[in-house]
């Protein structure tokens, strides 16, 4: 505490702060002075701007970065959709055929997902749930990756929304139009809509989670009575430096893929697309080490709302409704009285899919929520602790409890129903059949009628 010990180093370095307005160059003197777009901008650059929103948004929500580059990104091929024999299509979803969404009040819960190392990146994405729509920005994606390979000569940028991608298993080190940054189990990474990018592997095969978010852009939550700090606080927040290649003399022929409605179109390009020199703004990818997070929690009774844990939100346009937020639960000291700790039963307004990083998940003891397994309660479907983790809290001695050592478990919870994909409920042969009869049906009456006892009521 209060940091992950990685096994694995990081070499980039980084800037921090989350949000933050920051200004990076790779070549000194590449920056301009002063002004955005000069009539001749330093070394013969392109000065080209990213908008994450629109220009009139204001102040405090407008997000955008200029970029000073060798080649403006508009330098390329048209675009041509891909076919099923180059790219699978389980990215893809309709309102009807093979890849509807499925609506089910049933809860659900995965094995763990299967490492392909025969896949890069782009291959090895699959969309698992979604609600909404990336065409009207609403909505969010959930989605499932799994890959063996480096990607080659390429970057992918999705049009749809932000991947929040949350690693299970192995390391990306990912090639940004902004730089690099390595990603690890137990840290995150955001990339926001537009950006491109690239992933190599250099531990060897990758697995992990992805929230899409359709609407808006990933934020920090409000701490309202907590005050100003606590949860995950600002300056734990890296973005990477300008980094770029430059292919005078050997151009390299690249393929740049678009996300785009949830199909995948490509490319050509005669150049890289990784040649910023330098930029400013506040529109960048990040990433976080949830190691750092400050957990709150109760220190007199009762289970507070996980909402305590949430380390980015994904707000609506209702105040305190998220289209996602993005929750952990982390090693934490449990010292509540008199209380049930594990989550209390309940039916939830909001969607909640689980996945599971490490270790395991206090309310779910029965060995069938593992580490790259995932779970959904979907709107009003009742949930919680299985019959055993109920028997166990109900009865254990209630001393001071340090919980979830080794263990990382999260949820990404959105006010939207949720539809599953059909490779999510069908094609990767995951969904375990008997969750519900495993996890509740073996529940206890503990009940005992005063009346029908003769035992006073009151």
């Amino acid at each position: 505490m209060p940091i992950t010990q990685f096994s694995i180093p990081d070499p980039y370095s980084y800037l921090n702060g989350f949000n933050s307005y920051h200004e990076s160059e790779a070549v000194k003197g590449a920056l301009p002075t002063a002004q955005n777009s000069p009539q001749k901008p330093p070394y013969g650059l392109y000065a080209e701007k990213l908008s994450g929103t629109a220009f009139t948004a204001p102040r405090h929500e407008n997000k955008q970065t200029w970029l000073y580059r060798i080649l403006p990104s508009a330098a390329h091929a048209n675009y041509q959709a891909l076919s099923e024999d180059t790219y699978h299509t389980s990215l893809n979803f309709k309102s009807d055929g093979q890849n509807k969404l499925h609506y089910i009040p049933n809860q659900l819960r995965w094995n763990p997902f299967d490492l392909d190392e025969k896949v890069d990146w782009v291959h090895g994405l699959h969309l698992v749930a979604a609600a909404g729509n990336p065409t009207t920005k609403s909505g969010l994606g959930i989605l499932l990756y799994a890959a063996g390979k480096d990607m080659g000569n390429e970057a992918i940028y999705s049009a749809d929304g932000d991947f929040l991608i949350v690693p299970q298993h192995g390391v990306l080190d990912i090639q940004t139009e902004f730089g690099k940054i390595i990603v690890r189990p137990n840290e995150i990474c955001v990339i926001p809509r537009g950006v491109k990018y690239r992933v190599k592997l250099p531990s060897g095969p990758v697995r992990g989670y992805i929230c899409e978010l359709y609407q808006g852009h990933f934020e920090l939550p409000e701490l309202g009575p907590i005050g100003s700090n606590g949860l995950a606080n600002s300056r734990d927040f890296q973005a990477p430096v300008a980094a770029f290649d430059d292919d005078e003399g050997n151009p390299t022929d690249y393929t740049v893929i678009s996300k785009f409605n949830n199909n995948l179109f490509s490319a050509k390009l005669n150049h890289t697309p990784f040649d910023v020199v330098a930029w400013h703004g506040n529109y960048y990818p990040f990433k976080y080490d949830l190691g750092r997070f400050n957990t709150i929690g109760s220190i007199s009774y009762d289970h507070p709302d996980p909402s305590i844990f949430t380390v980015l939100t994904g707000q609506s346009d209702h105040p305190g409704t998220a289209i996602a937020d993005f929750v952990i639960f982390p090693p934490r000291w449990l010292v509540a009285e008199n209380t049930f700790r594990p989550p209390w039963y309940h039916r939830n307004v909001m969607s909640e899919f689980m996945g599971l990083i490490a270790g395991d998940y206090d309310a779910k003891i029965g060995g069938g929520f593992r580490p790259a397994g995932a779970s959904l309660h979907n709107i009003m479907s009742a949930h919680g602790p299985d019959a055993n983790a109920h028997e166990k809290a109900s009865s254990v001695d209630l001393r001071p409890q340090k919980m979830g050592e080794g263990s990382m478990a999260f949820m990404f919870e959105s006010t939207f129903m949720v539809g599953v994909s059909e490779w999510g409920l069908k094609s990767c042969e995951k969904v375990q059949e008997d969750y519900n009869a495993e996890s509740w049906e073996p529940l206890k009456r503990h009940f005992v009628n005063p009346e029908k006892k003769g035992i006073p009521s009151g």
